[in-house]
């Protein structure tokens, strides 16, 4: 046997052996974090989608790289004594599926998450999006404005990102066959040994929660699935903002953006104070925290969410 027969057998075991981890550790995460929800096809998609309480309804739409536990977490349940809540898994995201191939933009997510608000039948919901679902909230609101009565973005992404946080650095894998391959085989181990690190700068100033792995679903977001999901996310994530950007004069539903001022993953300034004069009647509120304030600072989040929802309800007849 040559030495190069010998390399080769040796690579060829460590990535099995990789995969066969990333394979055994995504079951036991699952077994660890069920679906909550239960699931809605739509056009060869399955969508992962919680319904709880009774009422007007606020639609959930998570981050890069999360899923609904983000708001499950601390700020459904503040909510779904007044309102019919309705959070998503982003397709890709969490126990949401997407095809390896298929589109990753902004606008192809809102379209989908468009399809499931109609399939619910839910009327001009207030959609509620968290960092990148906030762009997503903002392309469903311009290409479906029948499927959303109002804005209520939590930190979001509303113009492209010329520099990805320290954190998600590593997502941003553009050929989609490299992709596949570190998803199976490094991004897996690596994650896990490095999650307690990467939650810190995520949630930075703030500090997770001790369950959030769990309770807050965070674990499944190591899965070789999910990281394909958020690195096709990452790549494609600019893609379609700045067409978008230069169509928020047209939204006239109303819309509020809520920021911690200590947020390390997005800007507050770029990302949300330059919004105030480019969406008419914006409510932009500052406040103490960082990133992850549905979870930090869901008081605070709740409270905003009803305001906005408020602001939909007296604007009902101009937008029904």
């Amino acid at each position: 046997m040559t030495a190069l027969m010998v390399d080769l057998l040796a690579t060829l075991a460590v990535v099995g052996g990789l995969i066969t981890f990333s394979v055994l550790a995504a079951r036991r995460i699952e077994r660890a974090v069920p679906p909550q929800g239960c699931f809605l096809d739509l056009d060869g998609e399955r969508i992962h989608v919680l319904d709880k309480g009774a009422g007007r309804a606020i639609v959930l739409i998570h981050g890069l790289s999360g899923q609904m536990g983000n708001f499950t977490h601390s700020l459904v349940d503040r909510l779904a004594g007044d309102f019919r809540v309705v959070a998503f898994d982003r397709p890709g995201s969490g126990y949401s599926t997407r095809s390896p191939m298929g589109p990753a933009g902004v606008r192809a997510q809102a379209a989908t998450l468009a399809k499931a608000i109609r399939a619910m039948k839910l009327e001009r919901p207030v959609i509620v999006g968290h960092s990148l679902g906030g762009a997503v909230a903002l392309a469903i609101a311009l290409d479906d404005p029948d499927c959303a009565g109002a804005l209520a973005l939590i930190a979001p992404v509303t113009r492209p990102v010329t520099s990805p946080p320290t954190v998600f650095r590593g997502l941003v894998i553009r050929s989609p066959l490299i992709r596949l391959l570190v998803a199976w085989t490094l991004a897996t181990p690596v994650s896990l040994i490095a999650r307690r690190v990467a939650l810190k700068l995520v949630f930075a100033p703030d500090t997770p929660p001790a369950d959030f792995a769990t309770a807050g679903g965070g674990l499944l977001g190591v899965r070789p699935t999910n990281v394909y999901a958020a690195s096709s996310d990452m790549v494609a994530a600019n893609d379609d903002l700045e067409a978008l950007t230069r169509r928020y004069a047209s939204i006239r539903v109303p819309v509020g953006i809520l920021y911690g001022r200590g947020d390390r993953i997005l800007d507050p300034g770029a990302q949300g104070q330059a919004m105030k004069g480019k969406i008419p009647g914006l409510d932009f509120e500052l406040v103490d925290g960082g990133h992850m304030l549905p979870v930090t600072a869901p008081d605070t989040v709740a409270m905003f969410i009803r305001r906005i929802a408020k602001a939909r309800a007296g604007t009902q007849s101009s937008f029904s």
